[in-house]
């Protein structure tokens, strides 16, 4: 087994913790995954992994090769699609990450897009909350919506994300509709566990009020405030992304029209320039393109 297969091999493990992991991701057999890791650690003359019973970890020396390992993966990644065959095909694998409720509503669609446009690709992508690590989680390229994101990492943006105040319609029924932002303070409120769960900024033309509300329920998926607040929980402050179609069927209502949270901004983010595979470029030029289309806003609410 060559040595650029056997570290790919030994970074899987570093990330998936286990050799019968990594052999069904990558489709190998355990055996060949066991000879990878030996034929590198007899290479570099350093054991790489500490083997327990229940987990793999790596040791101070596979710590140092798994750093040198991602450059090394990365540069063998450009070398395949610069010079590869000159047909105008994208090749290779990309890894992409997004917050779960944004790819599930909104990014499952166009990248089945891109891929029908470019056979030869293969993507990855990891949804979640948490901010991954990109450099240590090979990451290529990480959609994430937000007012100021990561200055240690280069951006560009992709699309405004307005939110609006929502409730069910039985909510306001019962507790009745606010007129002013400081009726925000009576009212059963939900609240993202890292925006504002105690504090709202609401905007209206040239004026701007910050509102004390009490939250009953945080949570960091805006999709389990969405749901909370169907059922009658409370008053959400949630993207219009997640709840356009809600607001249109009348399962959700807007609360205080006039006065509209900051928008925030879906931004493409990656560590460098320097190596980015023409398929990561073509990726985000994609996501401009498709995010800016008027037809996508106006499904957001946002108009064009």
């Amino acid at each position: 087994m060559d040595r650029l297969q056997s570290l790919a091999i030994f970074s899987d493990i570093a990330k998936s913790g286990g050799f019968t992991a990594t052999a069904e991701r990558m489709g190998l057999s355990k055996t060949m995954v066991t000879r990878a890791i030996h034929e590198l650690e007899r290479w570099l003359g350093a054991r790489l992994l500490q083997r327990t019973t229940r987990r793999v970890a790596l040791t101070a020396a596979g710590e140092q090769c798994l750093r040198h390992a991602h450059q090394i993966l990365a540069v063998r990644e450009s070398l395949e699609a610069a010079v590869g065959p000159g047909d105008g095909e994208l090749r290779g694998h990309l890894r992409l990450t997004a917050a779960a409720n944004f790819a599930q509503a909104h990014m499952a669609a166009v990248l089945a897009d891109f891929l029908a446009a470019h056979p030869l690709l293969r993507i990855d992508i990891q949804t979640g909350e948490k901010a991954m690590n990109l450099v240590d989680e090979r990451i290529d390229l990480a959609l994430r919506i937000s007012s100021a994101p990561d200055p240690a990492l280069l951006g560009r943006p992709l699309a405004p994300i307005p939110s609006r105040l929502v409730a069910s319609p039985g909510y306001l029924g019962e507790m009745g509709r606010p007129v002013d932002p400081c009726d925000l303070s009576r009212h059963r409120c939900l609240g993202h566990t890292h925006v504002g769960k105690n504090e709202w900024t609401l905007r209206r033309a040239d004026e701007t009020r910050q509102v004390q509300v009490a939250c009953i329920l945080t949570a960091n998926d805006a999709l389990v405030l969405q749901n909370a607040a169907m059922a009658g929980a409370g008053i959400a402050m949630l993207p219009t992304y997640l709840i356009a179609p809600d607001l249109r069927t009348g399962a959700l209502c807007d609360v205080l029209p006039d006065w509209q949270p900051p928008t925030l901004t879906l931004y493409g983010l990656y560590v460098t320039r320097i190596n980015q595979s023409p398929a990561v470029r073509a990726l985000l030029d994609y996501f401009a393109s498709r995010f800016s289309d008027p037809a996508w806003r106006a499904r957001l609410l946002i108009g064009d």
